[in-house]
């Protein structure tokens, strides 16, 4: 099964280029036979531009996760606390392989859907 995840295009290039290997989640999908993440770039890119295969889910504490996951975070120290600010867990995806598409797609019009808040589940 995979997901559509929304992901700001300057860190959805980041897992493209390999300089980001976690993509950190204050919720996450229950179904626990997603195995692929199909990345929606937001705004202003607006476009689903590649795929990512979850290697596995850590869920821990924001201290313990960042710790755990800080070397690969691709991101401050600061913008992580900012993003889990009011919450005591957070997840992170390990990303095991990114293959970003030769092209890009709408969301639209490939999965007549609108771009997720959070994330949709989609059967290709």
């Amino acid at each position: 099964m995979k997901v559509i995840l929304s992901i700001k295009p300057h860190f959805a290039e980041k897992i493209f280029e390999g300089s980001k290997k976690f993509e950190f989640r204050r919720s996450i999908f229950k179904n626990p036979n997603v195995k692929i993440v199909i990345v929606y770039a937001s705004a202003p890119v607006s476009k689903i531009i590649g795929e990512f295969e979850i290697e596995e889910i850590l869920h821990n504490e924001i201290d313990s996760l960042w710790y755990a996951t800080k070397s690969d975070s691709g991101i401050t120290e600061e913008y992580y606390l900012s993003y889990f600010e009011g919450k005591d867990y957070g997840f992170a995806l390990k990303i095991k392989r990114a293959k970003k598409y030769k092209s890009s797609y709408s969301i639209k019009e490939r999965f007549g859907l609108l771009p997720p808040q959070s994330f949709a589940y989609v059967r290709e």
